[in-house]
């Protein structure tokens, strides 16, 4: 049978298309646009992703037979408000993850409702890209849309509605919203009453694995597919993207060098860190775990070579870069703010260091490994709750780099395995579809039988440890500057 595994991102739709062995028969991806209305503000149209959507599938499966689909499953980004009215029309444009006009929000949530509080009813406090300061930013600025709302949806679950007609969601994607109670897979009466919304305009909880429908007559007539294919949950990006590497079962550890960037650990049993510092969320899997998530990884990269030093050639770019672990300048990647473990919108992107003598190569070579030291933040706090971490995946267009998979390894000092397919939340959602479709068991069978690592990337002592070194510089620099963060935004 074959199944399809939709990833939603922020810049376009990719669509995977996977035998049950697991082979990929093909990829799709469709763009649509972002909008950034105000500065700090992103934004999408729904209906873009629904339209470009259906055009992905309609291509992933012109040459296919259409009557062996047997599933469909999602990765989405994150976080995302979508609201619809009684008509099922969308009331205004989704305010994405990266958006950052909730601080007031935030900071009410926080510092008057208190973190104490959040942490008791969501497990994790507030940061601005999450919905439910979202709903509140709506209930305060925008109060006839807010009293329209009659469901609330994260984006890829709008995508899931449009397929089946069923107002659902997933515990990993719910995870993030700050409405729901993760340690008890519910949700939050407080958080509710706290944002003016009613349970009933929220979705039916569903784990990631498990069907909430089939496709709707209209909708499978477009397609020309069976009106019998099922529709699973899904799962956050993140989530979808670790099943697809398999991060699942107790203990495992991803990288994603995406737009962000994440560090990704599962576990059997929920746990919270005292600071709030990772997000603790339901896992696909059908267990839990923590992430720490920079707003900005491989997007620091991208925007020194585009928009900065202007080409294209990211390996020429890297090759010029000889002497690792003794470069003398150093970047904060906050060029979006930063959320994992400063929670902080105003921070911002910063080169220190410089010199005379610095080259545009130390300044490369600095933005790739600022972003690990950031990741390494993160990595920090998991190893100060007891979790050991030996080794990783790595996975995102970061990943493609030799060099800076090399450098991820020796700053955390940690194997990174690389993985056959690195096909991220596509191939998560499509081995999600399959579980539900009884093609595996559980997402562990599935992604131990699926998931094949072909390379590793081994620490080298020495290296480590000058790596060691610089990181404690590093950490020494956000606090330095941070209250001037706030003087110059």
């Amino acid at each position: 049978m074959l199944y399809i595994g939709v990833d939603l991102g922020t810049s376009a739709v990719k669509l995977l298309l996977m035998e049950g062995n697991g082979e990929i028969k093909k990829i799709v991806s469709k763009e649509y646009p972002l909008f950034f209305p105000h500065p700090g503000w992103s934004e999408q149209n729904p209906e873009d992703w629904w339209k470009q959507t259906l055009e992905g599938i309609k291509e992933l499966t012109e040459d296919c037979d259409k009557s062996q689909v047997a599933g469909i499953s999602f990765g989405g980004q994150m976080h995302g408000l979508v609201v619809l009215d009684e008509n099922d029309a969308v009331i205004r444009p989704a305010i994405l993850w990266n958006d950052g006009r909730t601080s007031k929000e935030c900071d009410y949530l926080n510092n008057e409702i208190g973190k104490d509080k959040l942490s008791q009813y969501t497990a994790n406090i507030s940061f601005t890209g999450f919905t439910a300061p979202k709903i509140l930013w709506m209930k305060n600025n925008e109060p006839e849309n807010f009293n329209k709302i009659k469901k609330i949806m994260l984006p890829k679950d709008y995508i899931a509605y449009k397929l089946t007609g069923v107002h659902c969601t997933d515990v990993s994607d719910a995870s993030g919203m700050l409405v729901f109670d993760v340690k008890n897979k519910c949700w939050s009466k407080e958080m509710c009453d706290i944002c003016g919304i009613q349970e009933e305009q929220l979705a039916k909880i569903y784990e990631s694995y498990e069907t909430v429908g089939t496709l709707k007559e209209e909708v499978a007539a477009e397609l020309s597919l069976p009106v019998s294919v099922k529709v699973a949950a899904g799962a956050g990006d993140n989530a979808a993207a670790a099943v697809g590497t398999g991060t699942v079962g107790d203990g495992m550890c991803n990288i994603s060098l995406g737009t962000s960037g994440t560090i990704f650990i599962s576990s059997k049993n929920f746990g919270v860190d005292k600071n709030n510092a990772l997000h603790a969320f339901a896992h696909a899997d059908g267990h839990y775990h923590l992430m720490g998530c920079m707003l900005s990884a491989a997007s620091c990269n991208k925007w020194w070579m585009d928009d900065i030093i202007g080409t294209n050639n990211y390996s020429g770019e890297q090759k010029k870069i000889e002497k690792l672990g003794e470069n003398n300048v150093f970047f904060l990647p906050y060029l979006m703010g930063e959320r994992s473990p400063h929670n902080n919108p105003n921070a911002r992107g910063t080169f220190i260091g410089l010199t005379m003598d610095s080259s545009r190569a130390d300044m490369t070579q600095a933005v790739l490994e600022g972003v690990a030291f950031a990741i390494r933040d993160s990595f920090e706090v998991a190893k100060s709750l007891g979790i050991q971490i030996e080794r990783t995946k790595i996975c995102g267009g970061g990943a493609k780099s030799p060099l800076w998979k090399k450098i991820m390894a020796n700053v955390l000092n940690i194997k990174v395995d690389v993985i056959e397919s690195e096909e991220g939340p596509a191939l998560g959602g499509a081995m999600l579809a399959a579980v539900a479709c009884g093609e595996y068991k559980s997402v562990e069978e599935a992604a131990s039988k699926l998931v094949k690592v072909v390379d590793t990337v081994e620490p080298d002592a020495e290296l480590a440890a000058k790596y060691d070194e610089k990181y404690q510089k590093f950490v020494k620099i956000y606090p330095t500057v941070k209250d001037l963060f706030n003087e110059i935004i």
